[in-house]
């Protein structure tokens, strides 16, 4: 099991090893989270459980691919946030996912430079 703070580390971690540009350490809802022009796409919601931000479209799709990793409550039904069991998760699927969010939440000019 991990704490909040070694989960952000990973985070933060992985989004330097993905390349990722203008990543901003903040807090969301008061929780740790990395932002990308002033909007959150991963924060940490507990010792267990990152949201990463994902197309309302895609949510279906990656907790049928792989429910052990992926899952939905009635808070963030409708909304284009995804959790994520933190402990359940590999640093490539992590990264992938980081990526992808990052994209989604990006500017799009910003998007459009990332060669990742």
């Amino acid at each position: 099991m991990s704490d909040v703070n070694s989960i952000f580390e990973r985070l933060k971690l992985l989004a330097v090893q993905a390349g990722l540009p203008e990543v901003e350490q903040s807090t969301h809802y008061g929780t740790p989270a990395l932002k990308v022009g002033g909007k959150a796409f991963v924060s940490v919601k507990n010792d267990e459980t990152i949201v990463l931000a994902v197309p309302i479209d895609e949510k279906e799709r990656l907790i049928e691919m792989a429910p052990d990793i992926y899952f939905q409550t009635d808070h963030y039904r409708g909304w284009p946030s995804l959790p994520v069991r933190i402990d359940e998760i590999s640093d490539d699927e992590l990264k992938m996912r980081l990526v992808a969010a990052w994209r989604f939440r990006a500017p799009k000019k910003l998007a459009a430079t990332y060669q990742g």
